[in-house]
């Protein structure tokens, strides 16, 4: 005779891994796709050093997209800064909007990994 208990207990712990392996591969994939887009619609500079530099990284709570090689421009080329002599140079968002578009992607894969 079978256990209905054990039963549902495993089908709940095979349920719980695929959502598990799905959420950490929609992490991966909307962070390496997020650092691609920065790469593409960042600031290109006389170098393209800061363009190039996006990347993702893995951490322990899951992924990080930065700038590896310069990221002391991040926040200046984001919003703005002011000049040296008097004036201000207008930011180019190029962060929120990926940021933003990470958030939609990534919440459209945890819904299609939960559902199943």
């Amino acid at each position: 005779m079978m256990d209905i208990g054990k039963e549902i207990a495993q089908a709940l712990s095979e349920y719980t891994d695929e959502v598990k392996e799905g959420l950490q591969e929609a992490q991966k994939k909307t962070a390496g796709e997020t650092a691609q887009r920065l790469r593409k619609t960042s600031p290109v500079g006389a170098t393209g050093d800061y363009a190039k530099g996006w990347a993702a990284k893995k951490t322990k709570d899951g992924y990080v997209v930065h700038n590896r090689t310069d990221y002391q421009l991040t926040h200046l080329l984001e919003k703005g800064h002011a000049k040296v002599n008097g004036g201000r140079v207008g930011g180019i968002p190029h962060i929120r909007p990926a940021e933003e578009e990470a958030i939609d992607a990534f919440t459209q894969r945890t819904e299609k990994v939960i559902r199943g």
